[in-house]
């Protein structure tokens, strides 16, 4: 059976969004960076056991500025995304997309 992206622990993703921004030059540093504008977690504070749902249902502060991510990630638009939780992992996923691209941090943290 396979298993849903949302009872995926967070310790095999993140070092899956790691390995993007490293292979293009980038950083662990910047992808936490990322991880704590978008969901309010200090630096290192997340549950890596936790699954992906838990990960965001237990993020402090979602950032309001979040909406204002807008483009593709796998040929779905973020924007038009109905469920909150999917939305969420794919703002992640679009934020680290940027990232892997060159985008300036500033950019990327609207």
């Amino acid at each position: 059976m396979r298993k849903s992206v949302f009872d995926m622990k967070f310790s095999e993703v993140y070092p899956l969004l790691v390995s993007k921004a490293e292979r293009k030059g980038r950083t662990r540093e910047e992808v936490d960076e990322i991880i704590v504008w978008l969901t309010g977690y200090a630096p290192g504070e997340w549950d890596t056991d936790a699954t992906y749902r838990e990960f965001f249902d237990a993020a402090p502060a979602m950032n309001p500025n979040a909406r204002l991510i807008k483009g593709s990630v796998c040929g779905i638009k973020v924007e038009e995304i109905t469920d909150p939780l999917m939305q969420k992992i794919r703002w992640l996923d679009k934020l680290v997309d940027e990232l892997a691209k060159g985008k300036k941090m500033e950019k990327i943290l609207r």
